[in-house]
């Protein structure tokens, strides 16, 4: 049972981590039926991840392993599994005897993943052109998603099927080690923010507009086009990260 310090328990799980982390903090979160059976380590890294990602474990902040351990009802040495996991993920920097320093997001790292996301996007682009056709489906059902959720007002759900739009072009690619490497980029980059999205809906307009845009080009027949329309959409990405800091 999750408890002793709930002023650090993640308000919400409803965010984009991309897979099985998100429900494994909410079982965590809530107690629910089952959480003994999902392993201890498993169960810290899922819950720090989600606080980190949402931001109730602030950059600047040291986790000790007593106050882990504490907060989802485990022993140490999951905590230090967890912990070693997130420190490989960047998230944490461990410190022994210390605890885990929460890295806080600097100028710098927002170019590194921007950059690292355009290599791995631009590559993936190329690479699934042959299969592009059974690509088309899936990314149109993705738009179509994030239209209802725009017109919902749900910007949340709107920047999951956002992500998961990038995530079915990264994973066509067929390589595993790449697929994974962007899934902990994206992570990284919900620590970020998402700048101005909440508050200025016209920008989920701008969105899906891009994203279909993308989906023409492959019915097309340049390469380079959809290459292209790639790459400019995650450099906007990055202008609007930029502009915030």
């Amino acid at each position: 049972m999750v408890s002793g310090v709930p002023e650090h328990r993640p308000a919400s799980v409803d965010i984009q981590l991309g897979d099985a982390t998100a429900e494994i903090a909410r079982v965590v979160v809530e107690a629910a039926p089952g959480v003994e059976k999902i392993p201890a380590a498993e169960r810290v890294y899922a819950y720090v991840k989600a606080a980190i990602l949402e931001r109730t474990y602030p950059g600047g902040e040291l986790l000790t392993e007593g106050e882990l351990a504490t907060a989802v009802g485990v022993s140490r040495t999951p905590v230090r599994e967890a912990l070693l996991r997130l420190e490989e993920s960047g998230l944490v920097k461990l410190y022994p005897k210390k605890g885990a320093l929460v890295l806080p997001v600097l100028p710098q790292e927002i170019d590194d993943v921007l950059e690292a996301r355009e290599l791995i996007e631009a590559h993936a682009a190329a690479k699934v052109w042959p299969r592009r056709k059974q690509l088309v489906e899936t990314l149109t059902q993705r738009v179509e998603e994030m239209r209802a959720h725009r017109q919902a007002g749900d910007a949340k759900t709107f920047l999951e099927a956002d992500r998961a739009f990038h995530e079915a072009i990264v994973g066509a690619a067929g390589n595993e080690i790449l697929a994974k490497l962007y899934n902990s980029l994206r992570d990284r980059q919900v620590r970020m923010g998402v700048p101005g999205i909440e508050v200025q809906p016209a920008r989920m307009d701008k969105s899906i507009a891009a994203h279909q845009e993308m989906i023409d080009a492959l019915g097309g027949n340049s390469v380079k086009r959809f290459r292209e329309l790639v790459v400019t959409h995650i450099n906007e990405a990055a202008t609007d990260l930029r502009s915030t800091r």
